[in-house]
């Protein structure tokens, strides 16, 4: 019976990432405060972050840490944080996203 329902379990677990659900890796999940907008290390609040920082200004024509869409056009620029978790934003600072620390 215990085999059974760990057969059930992985396969469950397998169709929902199958579906486009999120992983249910806890390091990787916006759950996870390492990946939180909330965490200080992620949010534009921190000059770090803002594009008032002339390392991520749009009109740094130097920055290595742009975001380019497939025309070249800047979208954003990215940045990573103490603890691993690379940042996107907007050129206006706004949070897109996230890809969480491989660490």
């Amino acid at each position: 019976m215990r085999s059974i329902l760990l057969s059930i379990l992985i396969i469950g677990s397998t169709n929902l990432a199958a579906q486009g659900y999120p992983s249910l890796n806890f390091n990787d999940s916006p759950l996870n405060f390492n990946n939180s907008s909330l965490n200080f290390d992620n949010s534009p609040l921190n000059f770090r972050n803002t594009p008032l920082n002339f390392s991520n200004s749009p009109l740094n024509f130097n920055s290595n840490n742009g975001v380019y869409d497939n025309k070249g056009n800047r979208i954003g620029y990215e940045t990573t944080s103490p603890s691993g978790v690379t940042n996107f934003f907007d050129n206006n600072g706004n949070r897109m996203g996230y890809s969480p620390s491989k660490r």
